[in-house]
């Protein structure tokens, strides 16, 4: 299945105890927390480019499935990840003691992250 489209944020859960618990500053929480924002992915084969967009944030990352790549994560710092492909609908990713999954199923994307007990997870519509 193409993750390819793009994508409107319909809802989320633990937002801010999640950007707490990796150190966002509580100004910037409050800001991103109502925000819509927007997930744009270009996939060709096992390459994807995926940009999201938060407000005036804009977060950009490219990747080859099952090679090492530097991306910018969730706090803005580089981070060196390895990206696996499960099954044709779901990506995995580990960094930081961060487990990222993204899931296409239709037109919804899920991503979740999870710290410890802590998960993050947001649902996305494609527009």
């Amino acid at each position: 299945m193409s993750f390819s489209g793009k994508y409107q944020l319909q809802s989320q859960e633990n937002f801010e105890a999640f950007m707490k618990a990796v150190g966002v500053p509580d100004d910037l929480i409050q800001k991103g927390k109502d925000a819509k924002g927007l997930t744009e992915i270009v996939q060709n084969g096992k390459h994807f480019k995926i940009t999201i967009t938060t407000g005036s944030k804009v977060m950009h990352n490219e990747f080859t499935v099952g090679e090492e790549t530097e991306m910018d994560s969730i706090t803005g710092e580089k981070i060196k990840s390895l990206v696996n492909l499960e099954g044709d609908n779901k990506l995995v990713t580990m960094y930081k003691n961060i487990k990222s999954v993204t899931e296409i199923n239709g037109d919804i994307l899920t991503s979740t992250l999870t710290l410890g007990d802590i998960v993050f997870k947001r649902v996305s519509k494609r527009v």
